[in-house]
């Protein structure tokens, strides 16, 4: 039965990730928007709604600690695991200007949640908490991160590129039906695998805290996997990268934010160096990008981030 869980979802999820690239590129060229604020906005929050569900119900719940790794893990996944695959799939090709400013935003999503995260080192704090202040403070970055995405619409909305020109345009209504179908397939694809993954780890005898950090983390992170994937192969590499950085603000700046604002938040089992691998995974997509194969993250590269993925899960594994 479990089996089945995992490749009804993964059919959903492959699906859904279909539906939603081409109803929401097909968006984007009619209203002559670029495609990577599509990928930064709608796609990126829609595949990012396991996470919302998973983190807002576990920190109500008193849940902290899944909370805060689902967002932690899931942001790992996406750069190492998800840029990794796709680059494999199909070399990621990167504008000036996402390399300047989006994913140096990226960065600095990881570097607010490392400082805020560590009251007990920087203010002498009994314990490490991510207060609703805290939460506040993320949701007016998630507010500015919102303000600039409106900006690139419309400085962008007369240019087009040869990507663009390319997406098949459809009928409004059907666009739309396409990127809710798709969505639907992906969150519940996303739970049927993740519902899955969970019960055979358990009947495998894997401790429920390495299941937290990678299962869980990596089963919500299947749509946006899917999704840059299908998009990269669809010639869209624009809403593949956007995608993975918009979820990871999304991720840090929404989720966390609202995550916090609704209940203070003890962050236990989430180490520094978790942190800091988060910061580090964000800084190398950007050094990448920038330095070698002419702002393309290729096949080579690709599988230096999935090796240092397998490498940090291994380590998670060891120490638990």
């Amino acid at each position: 039965m479990d089996i089945l869980l995992l490749i009804g979802g993964l059919l959903l999820i492959l699906l859904g990730a279909n539906g939603l690239t081409d109803g929401a590129a097909s968006i984007a060229k009619r209203f002559n928007i670029p495609s990577i604020v599509i990928g930064l906005t709608i796609v990126a929050f829609g595949t990012s709604t396991p996470e919302l569900t998973v983190s807002v119900s576990s920190a109500m719940k008193g849940s902290s600690d899944i909370a805060i790794g689902n967002v932690v893990g899931s942001n790992i996944f996406n750069i190492l695991f998800i840029v990794g695959c796709t680059s494999l799939v199909a070399p990621i090709v990167i504008t000036r200007n996402t390399l300047r400013k989006e994913i140096p935003l990226c960065i600095l999503s990881s570097v607010v949640l490392l400082v805020i995260a560590n009251d007990v080192l920087l203010d002498k704090g009994a314990s490490n908490i991510l207060s609703t202040t805290d939460g506040i403070l993320l949701l007016c970055f998630f507010l500015i991160f919102l303000s600039y995405t409106f900006a690139i619409a419309l400085d962008g909305k007369s240019q087009a590129t040869d990507e663009e020109n390319n997406i098949k345009q459809m009928p409004m209504l059907k666009s739309v039906l396409f990127i809710i179908g798709g969505l639907c397939g992906l969150v519940y694809g996303g739970q049927l695998f993740v519902d899955g993954a969970i019960n055979i780890a358990r009947s495998l005898g894997v401790s429920e805290s390495v299941i937290g950090l990678t299962l869980v983390a990596g089963g919500t992170s299947l749509p946006e996997l899917a999704t840059s994937i299908v998009a990269a192969l669809k010639k869209n590499p624009e809403i593949a990268i956007g995608n993975v950085i918009g979820s990871n603000l999304f991720n840090i700046f929404f989720i966390l934010g609202c995550s916090a604002t609704i209940t203070p938040m003890n962050i236990l089992g989430i180490t520094n160096i978790d942190l800091l691998v988060l910061v580090g995974a964000s800084i190398l997509m950007w050094f990448f990008g920038l330095f070698f194969a002419k702002r393309t993250i290729n096949r080579t590269e690709g599988a230096f981030f999935v090796l240092c993925y397998v490498a940090y899960t291994v380590f998670l594994i060891y120490n638990a």
